[in-house]
């Protein structure tokens, strides 16, 4: 007696479903955006006279390692934020904090022999000086950070204004929530007047043009000799001239208007 056997079938494959343009954009916009590759220089830290209160008053208001490296971190993504894969920083191979005993405040340095390692000289006596203020952490953090912009940012092969070298590094300072009571949006004599002046001008041009346009600036001062009329109007279309007149037009507008105010609210409560 003989059987039948049927052949075994294999099941068939579910269709792939398609997916819709709407879904691929929707996934796009939630995938996380890699974030730049940050250098790792090695740090350290020295101080020259252990027993300048100075010395003391540092160690109390701040942890040399954290500090050392929350600038590194503030500065190189304030600057380079829009890249994704390595940074194209200067190359840095070690940064050195020293405390001192001298006059000033701090300044950035490259060692004597190899421009490669880097050093931050901070006073001393100007820690003390902070510290009498009552804001003695966050000056000296903001400190930090504004030298730590000269070990990281590039000068237009060695042709940009200090002003602006300096403003950008006050302009970082004042991005990290950093800047002194003592600072002042009053524009001063010229756009390149420097530090927390034309910080506020650097400010002003992100507000108007975009935010991320310092790290545009700094990016071009790494390619190209700094050129005053090509530099300006490469990045905003205009000349340095017609954006300070803007810059301070502006700020005279709207400290007219808080005066008209402040007068009203004065008519008002005679």
């Amino acid at each position: 007696m003989s059987s039948t056997m049927s052949e075994a079938r294999e099941p068939l494959a579910s269709p792939i479903p398609r997916r819709s343009a709407s879904q691929n954009a929707e996934e796009e916009a939630f995938r996380p955006v890699p974030k730049p590759k940050m250098p790792q220089p090695k740090l350290r830290f020295e101080v020259r006279d252990l027993s300048h209160p100075g010395a003391l008053l540092f160690l109390e208001k701040v942890n040399p390692t954290r500090a050392i490296s929350d600038a590194v971190t503030i500065v190189v993504q304030s600057l380079y934020e829009p890249f994704t894969g390595d940074v194209p920083s200067p190359a840095v191979r070690s940064i050195t904090l020293v405390l001192k005993p001298m006059g000033g405040v701090a300044y950035t340095t490259g060692n004597e022999l190899d421009d490669d390692h880097k050093e931050i000289h901070f006073s001393l006596d100007y820690i003390v000086h902070a510290a009498s203020s009552g804001r003695g952490a966050e000056e000296i953090r903001g400190v930090l950070v504004h030298e730590m912009v000269h070990v990281w940012q590039w000068n237009g092969k060695g042709k940009a204004p200090s002003g602006l070298i300096e403003g950008i590094a006050d302009f970082i300072r004042l991005k990290a929530a950093y800047a002194p009571p003592h600072w002042e949006r009053k524009p001063g004599p010229s756009w390149d007047a420097g530090y927390e002046k034309t910080a506020y001008f650097l400010e002003w041009l992100e507000d108007v043009y975009g935010t991320g346009k310092v790290g545009d600036m700094n990016e071009k001062l790494r390619q190209e000799e700094y050129q005053s009329e090509e530099f300006w109007k490469a990045l905003f279309g205009q000349s340095i001239e017609t954006l300070w007149k803007a810059y301070k037009e502006e700020h005279e507008n709207r400290e007219g208007l808080k005066q008209t105010s402040q007068d009203e609210a004065l008519d008002t409560n005679n």
